[in-house]
């Protein structure tokens, strides 16, 4: 068949996707995709959809650069900062947890990590070496592809299963068949979900902390859209609702918080690991051995494992981190309002997608349609995930496929955070012609 409205050639694609050494473009890493719409555009001039890497469309909070405007200029650069972070950063995490999730966690078990990807790490290193024989991961996928590479780099094998024909009552069985064999050292997901935008629910939430406590797991909860559900409004100080977190529901817990989403501050890198104090303070012999420290799960995991991945964190950063959360918990600062522009341009760009034959993969939560923000799921009549991605890149769309996230289904992850107003005309025209050029039967 002819498809006469693409933007660019399959030569040209195949050509380009050779010159970059990427040996299955249907399974690219983000990575591969963005280089490849990238040199396309070099080559031709003509711009890209760019629905492929998940990085913040909106400016970087100004309390935040002139807090550590101030910080640089006040000297602090000729020093490095504590491992267990800035006393004032710690204090107004802890704030920050209590305004807007409800949850007591004290400052000293609020740290500082080099972004939510230095969090995870520590994070896998130190659950999975703290009790002889549980050294598994379960991943509640579809997820972020990285914490997966971070595994490989450690040795640590893990488990996985796609939530999507399992949500609500589905869960309990699910979660016990791997928890039941006592290898899963720690569950991890993120909530709202990377890709699928998915988000559990309470009563989701109560099954996995439940399970969490009686198979003495930890749950490392990504809180990397934090309050970004916009179909509630979240994000009002000491006011509820709350976010729903399992921290409600377990004190085996580990929350990550990031800079990057929420205040458009990712260049920085700098989040929070949140640990329950009862975590926090919990005592491991495996690990004393090991580190010849304490084994206290909190001061093993700054001193003994954190430590030595980045030495602790830029300490200007720091203090912009703890000024926006300083803030926002006042009020002066209402990043929930900031960060629904990613809501407004999903909404817009699923709306293009749908009218063109398209389908949402990951519709619904329990209870609910699933809402807009940073991300959507697609899929297109059979195609699989990969087909999709790779036509999709003839029509000057980038974007990444399911497979690569854990995900089961067919279909491709798309991010709403490069797109600007002067293209929705854009993306309209061109899949009106992907429509025409791929008529669906029925």
């Amino acid at each position: 068949m002819e498809h006469r409205h693409q933007v660019f050639s399959e030569e040209s694609v195949a050509e380009t996707v050779r010159e970059l050494n990427i040996a299955d473009l249907g399974n690219a890493t983000i990575g591969d995709v963005l280089l490849v719409a990238s040199r396309l555009e070099e080559k031709t001039g003509i711009p890209f959809i760019r629905m492929d890497q998940g990085s913040p469309g909106l400016p970087a909070n100004k309390i935040g650069i002139e807090a550590e405007k101030a910080a640089l200029d006040s000297g602090i650069a000729s020093q490095y900062p504590a491992a267990a972070g800035v006393p004032e950063l710690k204090t107004q995490a802890s704030r920050f947890v209590k305004a807007f999730l409800d949850v007591d966690i004290s400052p000293r078990a609020c740290i500082p990590t080099t972004g939510g990807v230095a969090g995870s790490f520590a994070s896998f290193i130190a659950c999975t070496q703290r009790i002889p024989g549980k050294d598994k991961v379960l991943f509640i996928d579809p997820g972020f592809p990285i914490q997966k590479s971070q595994l490989r780099i450690i040795g640590v094998q893990w488990e996985t299963f796609d939530i999507y024909g399992c949500r609500g009552e589905g869960l309990k069985a699910e979660l016990e068949k791997f928890l039941s064999a006592g290898d899963i050292a720690a569950i991890i997901y993120s909530n709202p979900n990377n890709p699928a935008w998915i988000c559990l629910e309470d009563s989701e939430l109560a099954v996995i902390g439940e399970l969490a406590t009686k198979y003495d797991v930890v749950v490392i909860e990504d809180q990397a859209y934090f309050c970004m559900d916009f179909r509630h409004r979240f994000g009002i100080p000491y006011e509820p609702p709350y976010p729903p977190t399992v921290a409600r529901f377990t004190d085996n817990y580990i929350i990550l918080l990031s800079s990057s989403k929420i205040f458009s501050y990712a260049g920085q890198r700098m989040a929070l690991a949140c640990i329950s104090d009862r975590l926090f303070d919990r005592y491991y012999p495996a690990l004393a051995e090991r580190y010849a420290d304490s084994g206290i799960f909190g001061q093993t995991f700054i001193a003994s494992i954190l430590y030595m991945i980045t030495s602790g964190c830029t300490a200007s950063t720091q203090y912009a981190y703890a000024a926006m959360l300083k803030a926002s918990c006042d009020g002066r600062l209402d990043f929930n309002a900031d960060t629904k522009e990613y809501g407004d341009r999903a909404a817009k760009m699923k709306k293009i997608f749908t009218d063109n034959g398209f389908h949402i993969v990951y519709d619904r939560d329990v209870t609910l349609p699933v809402g807009d923000g940073f991300f959507f799921t697609l899929g297109y009549g059979g195609m699989t995930g990969g087909e999709l991605l790779r036509e999709l890149l003839y029509y000057g769309v980038s974007c990444i496929s399911l497979s690569t996230t854990g995900s089961h289904q067919e279909g491709i992850r798309a991010c709403t955070s490069r797109m600007r107003e002067d293209l929705y005309p854009v993306l309209e025209e061109r899949m009106k012609g992907f429509a025409a050029d791929h008529p669906l039967n029925g």
